[in-house]
């Protein structure tokens, strides 16, 4: 199973902990419309979530006023 490496996801001196907080949501997301649709998952919502942040189909956007 190949995945992606993380310097790949990662642009603009954004943040590890950025990625797994975005990673976490967008899975949770998916757990979330699985269930209430009643279908279910191919993959596991980990996953899934960080192929499509690999893909550039989502994007980590950070508050500059949060950084320190």
């Amino acid at each position: 199973m190949l995945r992606p490496a993380i310097s790949q996801i990662l642009k603009n001196n954004e943040s590890y902990y950025s990625l797994v907080i975005a990673v976490a949501k967008r899975a949770r997301q998916l757990s979330d419309d699985s269930n209430k649709e009643k279908t279910a998952l191919e993959e596991k919502p980990v996953k899934t979530a960080i192929d499509e942040f690999a893909r550039g189909e989502f994007k980590i956007i950070e508050d500059p006023s949060l950084r320190r």
